[in-house]
């Protein structure tokens, strides 16, 4: 399973994923070329090395060609000339999200990075519409519908569409704190459509003022809705994604992909016990012990205890699987005169086996090979083989065994 494990350091947006996901799919080249693919010819992307806090990176620009270009303006939900993660541009008017899906519909990409660029941008349509109690079709969006914007969104959805993301990790998200200028005044970090992205996911402000979450960083994150608890993974490839200001924290985001390394689980078993004190020895005799060894359990053991009042008993002992652990408490409550058992899980650290056949002056003989931690190998006859060659060779049991063992080391 291809693994995507998400560092956002010092918070993250759009162009950050895009250039860390550049590096990841060497894919530089296709990102130089998307504006065309997408008949936008008022963009253009440039790549250049920086370096932020000694990790030399390279980063995704965006420039907007438009000749007609405004007045600066005011940040809205996170606009990227305003903070530390953007672009400086602008554009002159904005879209709907009807005019965004139809723009990624005419695009030159692969059918998967539309499907994944139109969820992308849905997911924040769906939060300005929440945010602003307006149908998600009739919102104007400025910011979001820019080039540079567009640009991030469609460039991490091709990108993700090549990698094949199959589950993706994540550290905790810096937010950022303190109040952001915007079209409708001062708002507090993150900002309140950011804010719903960011909603279930682990936050925290860290300890630089300033908004450090766009909502294109936001909607990357939520449609990879990442898993915060990470498991252990092996990590192939990292990339980084810088943001525009220097931060005492590296403004990068690091993108890793890899696989989870799953070890061999320890083996796992459950003691089972019950204790016995009215309950005739004849009932747990040999068919009692073949009838437990059916019903699952994997070894047994019955040992003489003392009881409340002194009464003599004994205690049953069974090992089992978790899969067969409730066939051999019914087995026992089925078949002794307790009233209860108990269980717990126990591990176990088993040495390495095989089974082996012998080639004996006595025919052959099955047995178990067994191999230490220091390396050494020790044998053991299976005692039903013993038996049987004991009675047809008419050769004490004890003498055939201390000869076919003692002879096969």
């Amino acid at each position: 399973m291809k693994i995507l494990y998400v560092e956002p350091f010092s918070g993250v947006a759009g162009d950050m994923f895009l250039s860390a996901l550049c590096e990841l799919a060497d894919a530089f080249d296709t990102i130089e070329a998307l504006p065309g693919k997408l008949h936008l010819p008022d963009g253009k992307v440039e790549i250049a090395e920086v370096e932020k806090n000694g990790i030399v990176c390279r980063q995704v620009t965006v420039l907007d060609l438009n000749p007609e270009k405004p007045r600066h303006h005011a940040h809205d939900h996170g606009r990227k000339e305003d903070h530390h993660h953007g672009h400086a541009h602008n554009h002159p008017h904005g879209r709907h999200l009807s005019d965004i899906l139809e723009l990624i519909d005419r695009g030159h990409i692969p059918s998967g990075a539309k499907k994944i660029a139109v969820e992308i941008f849905q997911i924040i349509g769906r939060a300005e519409s929440t945010v602003h109690n307006i149908p998600v079709e009739k919102i104007h969006f400025h910011e979001i519908s820019g080039v540079d914007s567009i640009i991030d969104i469609v460039g991490c959805a091709l990108l993700l569409d090549r990698l094949q993301i199959e589950r993706t990790y994540s550290d905790p998200i810096c937010t950022g704190f303190g109040m952001v200028k915007t079209q409708h005044g001062l708002l507090p970090i993150p900002a309140p459509a950011t804010a719903l992205l960011l909603q279930e996911m682990p936050v925290y402000k860290g300890e630089e003022e300033g908004e450090r979450v766009t909502p294109t960083g936001a909607a990357i994150l939520r449609y990879l809705d990442p898993s915060f608890s990470t498991p252990s993974l092996q990590l192939r490839k990292t990339a980084y994604g810088p943001g525009q200001k220097n931060f005492s924290r590296p403004n990068v985001v690091r993108l890793s992909l890899g696989s989870e390394v799953r070890a061999a689980p320890p083996s796992s078993l459950y003691v089972i016990q019950t204790d016995l004190d009215d309950c005739s020895p004849e009932l747990l005799g040999e068919d009692f012990r073949k009838g437990l060894t059916e019903a699952g359990a994997v070894d047994f053991t019955l040992a003489p205890v003392s009881m409340k009042k002194g009464r003599p008993g004994l205690k049953l002992s069974s090992l089992a699987t978790e899969e067969n652990r409730q066939a051999v408490c019914h087995y026992i409550l089925e078949n002794t005169t307790t009233i209860g058992v108990r269980y717990f899980p126990v591990q176990r650290e088993k040495l390495p086996r095989q089974t082996v056949t012998m080639e004996t002056a006595h025919g052959p003989i099955r047995a178990k090979r067994v191999t230490t931690p220091s390396g050494k190998s020790r044998i053991k006859a299976e005692y039903d083989d013993l038996l049987k060659t004991s009675k047809e060779k008419n050769i004490p049991l004890i003498q055939l065994k201390q000869e076919i063992e003692g002879n096969n080391p």
